[in-house]
Order: structure tokens, then C-alpha cells, then sequence
């Protein structure tokens, strides 16, 4: 990866490290969430303001973000819009 500083104690010490792998971003992290939430599919959790309750197994895989193109954004002070393409 690269080298990083670590600082130490009350910032008098410095170390110089090999900056190790982000383990929060990720397919590695993608699969740590799917195995946790296989581990809890039978828990129940609410929805809604509490007024539904089903179970985490049941919450459909999402597949990423829509794209915006074609949706209208406003800018300035809210005055005016723009057309994403």
C-alpha cells in the first residue's frame, strides 16, 4: 500500500508503517455484512415508526445506486433548476 505515520502517546512518539488494508470498504467488507446479516436472519426488527416488523432475512440485496440522469436538481438558492444528462 504505502508508508503512514502513527503517532503515539501524547504525541510524542512517531512510527513510520506499512498502511495496512481498509477492512471497512470493499468487496471484504460486503462479504463481512452478508455474513453477518445470514448469522441474524431470523431476528425481527421494526419498521416504519415501529408500526411493521419483519424479519432481516426477508430485506431484498440491493445492487447499488440509480443514476440521477433525467431528474431535475435545483441550484442556486433554490431559484433555479438544472436537467442531470
Amino acid at each position: 500500500m504505502g508508508k503512514v505515520v502513527r503517532i503515539g502517546g501524547r504525541g510524542t512518539s512517531r512510527r513510520i508503517i506499512e498502511k495496512p488494508e481498509d477492512k471497512w470498504t470493499g468487496e471484504k467488507y460486503k462479504e463481512h455484512q452478508k455474513k453477518i446479516k445470514d448469522a441474524a436472519k431470523d431476528v425481527y426488527i421494526t419498521m416504519g415508526r415501529g408500526t411493521k416488523k419483519i424479519k432481516l432475512g426477508d430485506i431484498a440485496e440491493t445492487s447499488g445506486r440509480p443514476t440521477g440522469k433525467g431528474r431535475w436538481v435545483s441550484m442556486g438558492r433554490g431559484t433555479s433548476r438544472r436537467k442531470i444528462e
